[in-house]
């Protein structure tokens, strides 16, 4: 990917979580679906195009190769800011996700392939280990780019939230699961009193070509990242008892469910979840 990127902006996060590498699978994927639904009406949210195995494509150096692939299109218009609105032309505000979910490795690449073209991508890595985050370089980076990365831990505890996003029912600090007796997630560094503990590995690279505007969308996208970051794992901890104990067979059949929901909820409706600022 290095000849598509260059040496774009670099964002590397850390975000700790009360689960083990293995519960993270269903609970992101579980977490995901009902997200978005929760982004989904009025004529915006996600449209699922594809979602289906994968082989023989290699990722990490080669040390990921299958999985499952899944292409999908955000139908945007109101969850961008008001000045990239002003000036999008119409029908222009439609972003195309590939992702490549190899885990415990995951290759997410967004676009905007009708109007952009190759001057937008946004590609996300994460990698998945049983650790506190103790891990410097999860993505290998080398060179530039392991010089040039900006490096964030996300606390779903402590970390502020918009006033706008947050809700009590979503707040760690106050959720204890009933089926597995995790949290309330409490105090500074509370993942050192934490079993188990796992941490994702975020690697986000963002390229916007465009005179005049490219530093402050750069920026944007990176601040939208964490924001997304913050909230979604917020949720994934907190929708624990929704999601424990379900296995891939459920959550390939949500899956399939969600698709037919959020084809219809896109129909019908006002508009949810997220708004631009």
């Amino acid at each position: 990917m290095s000849e598509l990127y260059g040496c774009p902006p670099l964002y590397f996060s850390r975000v700790i979580l009360p689960l083990t590498v293995e519960e993270y699978q269903v609970a992101q994927l579980y977490s995901v679906a009902e997200a978005s639904k929760n982004e989904t009406g009025g004529g915006e949210g996600i449209e699922v195009l594809k979602n289906e195995p994968f082989e023989n494509y290699p990722l990490l150096g080669d040390e990921y190769s299958k999985g499952q692939y899944t292409y999908k299109i955000y139908h945007l218009k109101s969850k961008v800011p008001a000045f990239i609105r002003l000036l999008a032309p119409e029908g222009s505000l439609e972003m195309h996700e590939e992702a490549w979910n190899a885990y415990p490795y995951c290759r997410t690449i967004i676009s905007n392939p009708s109007y952009m073209k190759r001057n937008f991508t946004v590609m996300i890595e994460t990698l998945h280990l049983a650790d506190m985050g103790t891990q410097e370089n999860a993505h290998r980076l080398t060179g530039e780019k392991l010089n040039m990365r900006e490096v964030v831990t996300i606390d779903i505890a402590n970390d502020p939230v918009k006033p706008a996003d947050y809700k009590a029912d979503e707040d760690p600090t106050k959720f204890k699961s009933e089926k597995t007796g995790r949290g309330p997630l409490q105090g500074p560094q509370w993942w050192k009193k934490c079993d188990p503990v796992m941490t994702c590995y975020k690697l986000v690279t963002c390229e916007f070509k465009w005179f005049g505007l490219q530093t402050r969308i750069e920026k944007f996208i990176m601040d939208a990242e964490r924001r997304l970051f913050t909230n979604f794992h917020r949720q994934v901890f907190c929708w624990m008892d929704q999601w424990h104990g379900m296995d891939m067979n459920d959550i390939r059949q949500l899956e399939d469910t969600t698709k037919d929901e959020l084809d219809e909820q896109r129909k019908v409706g006002t508009v949810r979840g997220t708004k631009g600022e």
